[in-house]
């Protein structure tokens, strides 16, 4: 990416010298990754740390790879091992076919998990699992309040929240409720035509959407409950609750977990999309609504 204001049409595949790992880096041949249409947005996709303009940025943060190369002092991971996790924000990202990476932001990737499932699970899992249990404090038999449960994050917020035992409703727009429901929302809403406030009271918001569905959202918390969301806290809080924003982290441990359910059935991914690296531009600029990740498989 080169120009700002193109958005995600100013994608271009090009050539680019192999990086070279810093202290504490490790480099990850890239096998699958994926990105986050909001990126275009993030003031970290086009400078750095200390505001300096860092174009031309390779977008992408979700990967799934194998280890080549070890930077000074780098420990926990080996040359040859499968690894899957999210890269920082203010470096060069996966759609490439190395990336360079903190050996702390990543964990092993199982053998027995593809590596186009591993790069789907990062940035949607964590969001999910940090959300619901560190930021809002889940427990078994609460509710729970699910936007954008046909999304890449929905998907993984309802799977996660009816394990951990609460009774998930998920919200989107009617075409979305097959799908909602079959990854594990319990009821639906369809937010273009149901009033939101008919559901009632609700323990835990995980809100995706922002504007003036948060604004409903939060007079639904019950005493004590938490509205939790990715998209900035607007001027409405719940009167007798918590507000959380919060940037998701990749964190090995959690990764860990959510990979473990994946192998034995208790989480699946949600992946609209795969798409080779030579057509990862048409597949980035989809001509229609994706209600899960776009994948792009780096070695196929």
């Amino acid at each position: 990416m080169t120009d700002r204001t193109a958005g995600a049409a100013g994608m271009t595949l090009v050539d680019r010298p192999e990086p070279k790992p810093a202290i504490n880096d490790v480099v990850v041949e890239v096998h699958a990754a994926a990105y986050v249409p909001t990126e275009l947005e993030w003031p970290s996709t086009w400078v750095d740390r200390a505001g300096r303009d860092r174009s031309p940025s390779i977008l992408g943060h979700d990967v799934a790879g194998v280890v080549t190369a070890l930077g000074y002092g780098t420990t926990g991971l080996t040359i040859g091992q499968r690894v899957f996790g999210i890269t920082d924000w203010h470096r060069d990202g996966t759609l490439a076919e190395y990336v360079t990476v903190e050996s702390r932001n990543l964990a092993a990737l199982p053998g027995d998990v593809e590596f186009t499932v591993g790069a789907s699970l990062p940035i949607s899992g964590l969001t999910a699992w940090q959300g619901l249990f560190q930021h809002g404090r889940l427990r078994s038999g609460q509710t729970v309040l699910a936007h954008g449960a046909a999304g890449a994050v929905g998907t993984m917020v309802s799977q996660l929240a009816r394990e951990a035992g609460a009774h998930v409703i998920g919200s989107g727009r009617a075409a979305d409720r097959g799908k909602a429901l079959d990854y594990g929302a319990h009821e639906f809403i369809d937010l273009e035509n149901d009033d939101l406030a008919d559901i009632g009271r609700v323990d835990l918001v995980f809100d995706v959407i922002g504007g003036e569905i948060q604004e409903k959202s939060a007079l639904l918390i019950r005493p004590g409950g938490t509205l939790v969301t990715v998209t900035g806290l607007g001027g409405v809080r719940p009167e007798e609750g918590l507000s959380i924003d919060f940037v998701v982290e990749s964190v090995p441990s959690h990764l860990t977990e959510i990979v473990q359910r994946v192998r034995d059935g208790r989480l699946r991914s949600n992946i609209d999309e795969i798409a080779p690296l030579d057509d990862a531009v048409a597949a980035l600029n989809p001509t229609q609504r994706r209600r899960g990740k776009t994948v792009i498989d780096v070695r196929s």
